[in-house]
Order: C-alpha cells, then sequence, then structure tokens
C-alpha cells in the first residue's frame, strides 16, 4: 500500500488504476461467503455435511478416543457437526465418583472431542443442582432444552433451540427432556428431591411454540434433539412428536437405549443404542435448505481399532484409581441384572437390618460377572448415590404402595403371592400376615421420593448410601454371591 503514497507520473497512475480494480475484483470474490469445499454460498448449490451423535454414553469414557479419531478425519474432508441427546452422566464411578467434582471427566472429554451442543437428559440432573451448575459452566458445548426452567438457582438456563453454523451450513436444534418421573409430578426420571428448586414442562405442552422456528433462523435443517424415548403409549416419545408436530427434518433422540434407524410421518428418527458402544453418523447433502440425500450408518466402536492417542492417554490418567479395584467378595456365577437385583434386595435387608427389603428395578443398572467383587463393580450396579431410609409400616401399607405404584420391584424377606386383584403377603417361612402386622423395611431414598404417596414423612434416615449398604454387606456378613 506504500504505492498509494508515492507522487506518481501519469504511467503510475494508469497502472495503478488497472492494479486497483484488479485488486477490488479480487477482494469482492474472495470475501464472498461460501460453504467451504462446496462453492458459493447459493441455496441451489448443494451443501454437504456430517453430523455425529451419541446418546446415553452414562458416564462411559473409553471410546472417546476411537470416537475422536473418527470425528478428526472427518474433517479433513467435509464439514462435521457433533451432537449428544443426553443422559451423559450416572454409569461409572470413574466419573460418577470423580474427587469433588461429580460428573467433571466427562465434561472434560467431550470437550476435548470437539461437541457441538447436547439436550440435557434426565441422570444430568442426579447430581443435584449445584454440580449441574458447575458442569455446564465447563463445558464448551451448548445445552438445549425447551421444557425446563433453571428459575432463581443459579444453574443456567439453557436454550430453548440453538443454531450451529459452520462454513455456511446452520443446523438448529431444539432440546427435549421427558418428565415422566413422578406419577404426581412434573419432573424428569431423577431423584425428586434434587430437582424441586426447577420447574418442568411436558414437552408435548410446548413444542407447537417453535413450529416457525426453522423459518425464523433462516436454517438449513432443523433438528429435535431429544431425549424422550423413542415411543410411548402414555406419553411424547419421537414417534409421537414426528406425527404430532411435524416440524422437524430429522430427530435424534435418547432415554430408551435403542439402536433406532426409522421413519415416522416422513421424518427419520435415529438413536444410537447406549453405553458408548456405537457412533452415529448422518451424511447429509442439502439443497434450498432440504436434505435432499442422507446416509446413517452406525458405527460399532468395539470394531474400530484405530483411536487418539493424545485423548486414551487423558482417559487412562482418569481410570487410574486403586480404591476403586479394591476386591471386597467373589461372586460364584455370572449373576444377570435380574439376579442382581435379587442380590441388591438381600444385602440391603441385611446390612440394614430390617425385615423387608425394597429395590426399584430401575436402579440396578448393572450385571455382576463371575469372581472377584470390586468396588467398581458395586459403584457401577448402583451409580446414582441414593441414600437409604428405615421406616416401620403395616402389611396393609405395603400392599397399597405395591398395587398403587404401578411399578416392579425387587424385594427380600417376604413372599408375595398374587391371585387376581387380591394380594398375599407371607413371611420367609410361608405364614401369611395379616394387614396390620407390621415390619420394618429398608429401601433407598429415590423410591420413597418418587412414591410419596404412600411413605409417611417418619422415616429413619441411614448413614450409609444404597452402594456403601451393598459393600459392607459383602465385607461384614457375607462376602460370597451366589
Amino acid at each position: 500500500f506504500s504505492l498509494f503514497s508515492q507522487k506518481k507520473s501519469p504511467k503510475m497512475k494508469k497502472n495503478n488504476f488497472y492494479f486497483v480494480n484488479l485488486f477490488l475484483f479480487l477482494l469482492m470474490f474472495s470475501c464472498s461467503p461460501k460453504n467451504e469445499g462446496n462453492g458459493f454460498q447459493d441455496e441451489n448449490v448443494e451443501k454437504k455435511v456430517t453430523l455425529f451423535f451419541v446418546n446415553d454414553q452414562h458416564a462411559r469414557l473409553d471410546n472417546f478416543a476411537k470416537i475422536k479419531y473418527i470425528i478428526d478425519q472427518e474433517k479433513e474432508k467435509n464439514t462435521v457437526f457433533v451432537a449428544c441427546s443426553g443422559d451423559m452422566f450416572s454409569g461409572s464411578p470413574i466419573v460418577d465418583n470423580y474427587k469433588d467434582a461429580q460428573g467433571y471427566p466427562m465434561i472434560d472429554i467431550m470437550n476435548r472431542v470437539g461437541f457441538d451442543i447436547s439436550v440435557l437428559g434426565n441422570h444430568e440432573f442426579d447430581y443435584g443442582q449445584e454440580t449441574l451448575k458447575d458442569r455446564i459452566n465447563q463445558a464448551n458445548f451448548n445445552w438445549v432444552c425447551a421444557n425446563v426452567d433453571m428459575l432463581s438457582t443459579g444453574v443456567p438456563q439453557p436454550d430453548e433451540y440453538f443454531t450451529v453454523e459452520k462454513d455456511g451450513v446452520k443446523i438448529t436444534f431444539l432440546g427435549l427432556v421427558e418428565t415422566n418421573g413422578k406419577d404426581n409430578g412434573t419432573i424428569p426420571s431423577t431423584h425428586p428431591w434434587r430437582v424441586k428448586n426447577f420447574k418442568f414442562q411436558r414437552p408435548e405442552d410446548v413444542v407447537s411454540k417453535f413450529k416457525d422456528v426453522k423459518k425464523n433462523e433462516d436454517a438449513d435443517v432443523f433438528i429435535a434433539l431429544t431425549h424422550l424415548g423413542h415411543s410411548s403409549n402414555n406419553n411424547l416419545g419421537d414417534v409421537q412428536l414426528a406425527k404430532q408436530f411435524p416440524y422437524f427434518d430429522m430427530i435424534i433422540g435418547g432415554h430408551s437405549h435403542q439402536e433406532i434407524n426409522t421413519v415416522e410421518n416422513n421424518i427419520p428418527i435415529y438413536q444410537s443404542g447406549s453405553y458408548l458402544k456405537n457412533l452415529g453418523k448422518i451424511e447429509l447433502t442439502i439443497k434450498n435448505k432440504s436434505i435432499i440425500n442422507s446416509k446413517y450408518t452406525l458405527i460399532n466402536l468395539d470394531e474400530q481399532t484405530e483411536y487418539n492417542q493424545e485423548l486414551k492417554n487423558v482417559i487412562d490418567n482418569y481410570n487410574d484409581l486403586p480404591d476403586l479395584k479394591e476386591v471386597i467378595g467373589n461372586s460364584l456365577i455370572y449373576h444377570e441384572v435380574n439376579k442382581v437385583g435379587c442380590f441388591y434386595a438381600d444385602a440391603l435387608k441385611n446390612a440394614m437390618n430390617v425385615d423387608v427389603s425394597f429395590q426399584n428395578s430401575g436402579g440396578v443398572r448393572s450385571y455382576l460377572d463371575k469372581g472377584e467383587i470390586t468396588k467398581e463393580e458395586i459403584y457401577t450396579i448402583e451409580p446414582f448415590n441414593n441414600g437409604t431410609v428405615k421406616y416401620q409400616m403395616t402389611i396393609k401399607q405395603i400392599k397399597d404402595f405395591l398395587v398403587g405404584s404401578k411399578s416392579g420391584f425387587y424385594y427380600s424377606g417376604i413372599q408375595i403371592n398374587q391371585n387376581g386383584s387380591q394380594v398375599e403377603i407371607k413371611d420367609e417361612l410361608g405364614n401369611l400376615l395379616d394387614d396390620d402386622f407390621t415390619v420394618s423395611v429398608g429401601l433407598n431414598d429415590y423410591i420413597p421420593a418418587v412414591h410419596d404417596d404412600y411413605f409417611s414423612l417418619n422415616n429413619d434416615v441411614q448413614d450409609l448410601s444404597a452402594a456403601e449398604s451393598i459393600m459392607y454387606y459383602l465385607q461384614n456378613i457375607n462376602s460370597e454371591v451366589n
């Protein structure tokens, strides 16, 4: 640019005029917005992008090193978006019991992978509001959820929807979480005491507000990023969402732990399974703000051999917790989840020194291998850090609870027989117990919090958590499980 500050001869002026015009011509076209690798940004030009997603990883970290390798390879040839459909927490003590920062390893690893966005799943609330506040603040990705209000808790309010723009391509994500956690309330399936300061709405009551979002955002693609479950007879699942609110180009879901690749009401619905066994890959060709071609691949991560070494080193460091490897018992056989539930109930009954124990079936999250039992296995079976509580209940109150809750439970200390609408409860020796007979009942505190219509406020809170009670049983009462 020093050329313009010098005194110019007529010949120089003529040449300068030519160069200035050439410069302006090149500048005009070099600054034109474009979809990198796909030509100038024009709605008539095809845009190609790849969207990766996971759902319900439940605190599993190991396969993220493979995921990062796959994503980084794709970024070398295409525009890439990365999303999560919720439930990143609760399932591994590596994440759930991390020092004084429950859940932080998951946020750290997702940041390093390069996630763009996540919906809040029901288990994102498991740690309580203060921990959730910290984890949201530490995330480098955006959070969406249209049916939660954090009120005055100080927990950052997620966007109802958010538009991620890369290389001239705009994808808008609307977030929804299920609210089926309590019969007499509207909360996600988490411990009710941990969400008492938030306000939730039924997802079906808010979706219609967003029918014009794609137009208003001038988005190329509008996606419902949900944690509703695939389908439900009584509530809004992804299938019902597509039928009742056909505003979306696709639905990427979670919560029901399924491998889904289907179409409902001309809307593709996807889900990648659970526990980070798979990675969903959606390759899109977009033109005139419509998807003209798509290809879906469910990548089995156990079959992948290549990984990002740097991220693997970070994950290996998180996994290096010798205390969790401590052996506290021995399993004489392989126990599938149902058998683990029975063991869980027996352990609570004996550790809590009660007549009867109950354990909700959804609270048993893993099998138990044959051989040595470690602390890590117990925390994996019971990852929720639930407390324990005792009650004095009559047999009639127990019957009312079992019938009225409409839920399934493992139990120990009694025999239960149902004949039509009649329920009989006997002791372990087979003696029929009268309705007014009183027994001591021990259970994790999630159960009376959810089914509070059937439990009094007069309870005896215990010092040990549910997981600690199981470990106490193995270390002090019976170390062999069969």
